[in-house]
């Protein structure tokens, strides 16, 4: 669904009357500052909780059976990121002076941090330590966000394509790995497979459907449609909702105090490096997708939203925040730009954290379903990527360059998930992430060519020069002024089409033009076919 089918094309000027507080928050109103109706907000909302619920319960999942927790201790620390997942993604959607990009941003645990929080673990200490690195290395994050932005005119579309691209295909092995199931030998599941492309299969036929509304809830109702479909075949197990309490509150510090450790510190500083560079390429990138215009000061409001968000997370039992690549897919696909849409999603999330009955219902939404509607989202993510690059100038330039390497580093953890095992562990935790390899590659190679371009060559490099085009000079004796080539043809200046004929059959056909046999182009067709000469 195109950006421009929303119901922002809809606005009124009297709507467009009560935007005037976000003139005063220094960017102009936009699209992504729409007001929707409560239900289609609740909705869009929810739809985006459904999106990432999968990714924001796996890292406490991870961490707590790494760090030997009960099942009880780990239901706490997925209900403790599920509440601060809603209240970091209100505080970058909504925003509050100098904190908040106002984009529709869903924020969540990060999977940045998992390994050098397993490292963190394995080295002997308890969640304590890593709640204490997060805070630390957080408020460093939160401190330096104002300078971290300037980098902002780094980001040109050359680097900004790439990695936005690269974020959608390192996230499609998420959604084809739970689309495949669990077969035997590693195997993929035939019946996973079925579900997820009957899933796939309500996105696209829903997507067809000429009602707005219907098109722009796909995602939503491939969830709950393709659940049905797997109710059906009893591939749903719904035996865990409604135990323990309805309504709980995650305990502050309910492990104890965090303790402050300098090596774990410092493997976290790292983390929150990477952090930055993806929320920054996630902010450029929705940015772009819902036509709003993002400056340093709106980069460094949400990198403080983030930063802000990762230093409270650890007294709520969670860890470091970052927007949500997948979701970003969501608004590309939906073309639902509003923020208070997200602002929504955060809502339920904090209900989710504080209701088990309703995120237990969530969590029985079968992997498959997800991989199947995930296909679209995480592709729609990369196809966006894609035509941020078709603005980039690659003529006589080494931008080519730039992209090809960019991407290479990119996908070698698609390709290769165990390349850099033997690596120091900063150095997994920076190239490990496909996305920020991406960042920091393009960001550097842009540099060295594109902004320091004392040494550069004006002979440029075979790899980035286009190659040298000529013309026979007879080839333009037979054309006219305005004569133009569109879309393969050459037509004149009243947009008839100049018929091509080969040059073993042109003085023929001439002649019979200057007989009279031939009056219309469709005629010369006709005649080139009957002599079975390609067109």
């Amino acid at each position: 669904m195109s950006p421009t089918t929303t119901d922002a094309g809809n606005q009124t000027p009297a709507r467009a009357s009560r935007w005037g507080r976000a003139a005063r928050t220094g960017h102009a109103p936009g699209p992504e500052d729409e007001k929707l109706p409560l239900g289609r907000t609740g909705a869009y909302g929810f739809q985006h909780v459904l999106t990432m619920y999968g990714a924001i319960v796996a890292v406490p999942l991870i961490i707590g059976q790494a760090a030997g927790l009960s099942g009880e201790k780990v239901a706490l620390l997925i209900s403790s990121c599920l509440l601060m997942g809603g209240i970091a993604t209100i505080v970058q959607s909504v925003g509050a002076p100098f904190i908040g990009s106002r984009l529709p941003l869903v924020q969540g645990v990060s999977f940045a941090g998992v390994a050098p929080m397993l490292a963190i673990l394995a080295g002997g200490h308890d969640l304590t330590a890593i709640f204490g690195a997060v805070i630390v290395s957080s408020a460093v994050g939160f401190l330096t966000a104002g300078a971290f932005s300037r980098i902002i005119r780094f980001f040109p579309p050359v680097v900004t394509g790439t990695v936005i691209t690269v974020i959608g295909i390192s996230l499609l092995p998420v959604a084809i790995s739970w689309a495949a199931g669990h077969g035997a030998g590693g195997a993929a599941d035939l019946r996973s497979l079925g579900l997820a492309g009957a899933t796939l299969l309500i996105v696209l036929l829903l997507s067809k459907v000429g009602v707005g509304m219907i098109s722009r809830l796909s995602i939503l109702l491939s969830f709950i449609l393709g659940t049905g479909v797997a109710a059906a075949l009893g591939m749903v197990d719904f035996s865990g909702v409604g135990r323990g309490a309805p309504i709980t509150f995650p305990t502050p510090l309910a492990f104890g105090p965090p303790t402050f450790e300098v090596a774990s510190i410092i493997s976290m500083l790292i983390v929150v490096l990477v952090t930055m560079t993806e929320t920054t390429a996630d902010i450029l990138a929705v940015g772009e997708i819902v036509g709003a215009k993002v400056d340093a000061r709106r980069v460094a409001n949400g990198l403080r939203a983030d930063m802000f968000s990762s230093a409270c997370a650890p007294l709520l039992n969670s860890f470091t925040q970052t927007a949500f690549a997948a979701n970003v897919g969501l608004v590309a696909v939906t073309g639902i730009r509003s923020r208070f849409v997200v602002a929504a999603a955060g809502v339920i999330m904090a209900m989710l954290g504080m209701f088990p009955a309703i995120g237990q219902v969530v969590a029985a939404i079968p992997e498959p379903v997800l991989g199947g509607a995930s296909i679209v989202l995480f592709g729609t993510v990369a196809s966006s990527g894609v035509r941020t690059l078709a603005k980039v100038d690659y003529r006589n330039s080494m931008n080519l360059v730039v992209v090809a390497v960019a991407f290479a580093f990119g996908l070698i953890p698609v390709a290769a998930p165990n390349f850099y095992r033997d690596f120091p562990a900063w150095a997994q935790t920076i190239l490990g992430s496909g996305i920020s390899a991406a960042a920091i590659v393009a960001i550097i190679l842009n540099l060295l060519f594109n902004e320091l371009r004392a040494g550069n060559s004006r002979n440029q490099s075979v790899l980035a020069a286009a190659p040298v085009r000529i013309v026979r000079a007879d080839a333009l004796t037979h054309l006219r002024e305005g004569d133009q080539l569109r879309n393969g043809a050459i037509v004149d200046c009243d947009g008839t089409e100049v018929a091509v004929v080969p040059e073993h059959c042109f003085e023929d056909v001439h002649r019979m033009i200057g007989a009279g046999e031939i009056t219309d182009t469709g005629q010369v067709h006709r005649i080139l076919q009957e002599r079975q000469v390609p067109r």
